[in-house]
């Protein structure tokens, strides 16, 4: 059964960076695209960053564009997500996905 685990998340201030990790088991992480979603305070979730299986296909949406950096280590079986230069409307809590399977979440609270 698939399983996905992230940590990482907690209070930052704003500019400052954090970096999110997702690990993966149950399932061979190598033959699957992965992506991180995140959810704030009375929105819908939303799509945020997706690599492919071989890491080389990236893609992020505008809103992260240039401070957002997925990655992944097939080896490890983890996927990251580093975010740098966070704002106030980073603050969500953040989900790795692959498939139709979701992780428990992490908090990411930005806030000065």
């Amino acid at each position: 059964q698939a399983q996905l685990v992230e940590s990482g998340g907690g209070l930052v201030r704003p500019g400052e960076s954090l970096k999110l990790s997702c690990a993966a088991s149950g399932f061979i992480l190598s033959l699957y695209a992965m992506n991180w979603y995140r959810q704030a305070p009375g929105q819908e979730r939303e799509w945020v960053a997706g690599i492919d299986s071989s890491g080389r296909i990236i893609k992020y949406a505008d809103s992260v564009k240039g401070r957002f950096t997925i990655s992944r280590d097939n080896y490890k079986k983890t996927v990251s997500l580093q975010m740098d230069s966070l704002k106030p409307d980073d603050t969500a809590i953040s989900y790795c996905n692959v498939i139709d399977t979701w992780g428990q979440g992490t908090q990411v609270p930005v806030s000065s």
